[in-house]
């Protein structure tokens, strides 16, 4: 890519991104399993399963142990009663993270998050995850009408914004993604470290791959503060 960037915000996914999210997943999924007399699953598992929202999540955990006809409402409620006692020590910062995130600020990036998480988990997740303020605007499962790889949430976002798509830039780790970035016509960024059904990221092609979460500052030099107050 030649041409001169001219990025005006970033959006970023949550889960495989900026936090490790599997060990909280992976314990409120063996204990909905549990609760459901059904046999268990592994870390290794929720890892490639992770990705199009909670309720897939669990569709794709009973069907694993050849209990899809257990009640899914009956799967759902208990996995919600168990991930929200173990979101918060089951989820932790990748490296940098925080780093990254302030030099944006300073940089005067305005910056959103764009996760298919469902958004009652996310006030108190990101609050003690001390992610909070950063983000002007926070859509997560339930805020828009469609998740990913539907374009609708980085619409929205544009929207907010006041945004071109060739402004706003997207930061993800899997092909829902990077799939959700192309479809609205946003420059992407995929990250090798995440959850992508066990696929490397390149395979979709995202506009840059990088290994590590700081290295998004390689492409996003800092702006002059005043063109952006």
């Amino acid at each position: 890519m030649t041409q001169p960037l001219d990025i005006q915000a970033i959006a970023f996914d949550l889960d495989g991104t900026l936090v490790d999210s599997v060990p909280g997943l992976t314990l409120a999924t063996q204990q909905m399993l549990a609760q459901l007399s059904l046999p268990s699953v592994t870390k290794e598992q929720v890892k490639i399963w992770v990705g199009n929202g909670i309720d897939m999540l669990i569709k794709r955990a009973l069907a694993a142990v050849n209990g899809s006809d257990a009640p899914f409402e009956l799967a759902k409620e208990a996995f919600n009663r168990y991930y929200d006692d173990a979101i918060e020590e089951g989820t932790q910062l990748f490296p940098n993270v925080l780093t990254t995130l302030d030099k944006l600020q300073q940089y005067h990036y305005p910056m959103a998050l764009v996760t298919n998480k469902p958004k009652q988990f996310l006030p108190a997740l990101l609050k003690s995850l001390k992610l909070e303020s950063y983000f002007s605007l926070v859509l997560g499962g339930g805020d828009v009408i469609k998740l990913k790889p539907h374009p609708a949430p980085l619409y929205q976002v544009m929207a907010t914004f006041g945004l071109f798509h060739d402004q706003l830039l997207f930061v993800g780790d899997s092909k829902n993604d990077i799939s959700a970035a192309k479809n609205a016509q946003c420059l992407t960024v995929g990250l090798t470290y995440g959850y992508n059904y066990g696929e490397s990221i390149t395979t979709s092609n995202p506009d840059y791959v990088f290994d590590h979460f700081e290295d998004l500052l390689t492409i996003l030099p800092s702006p002059k503060a005043e063109a952006r107050k």
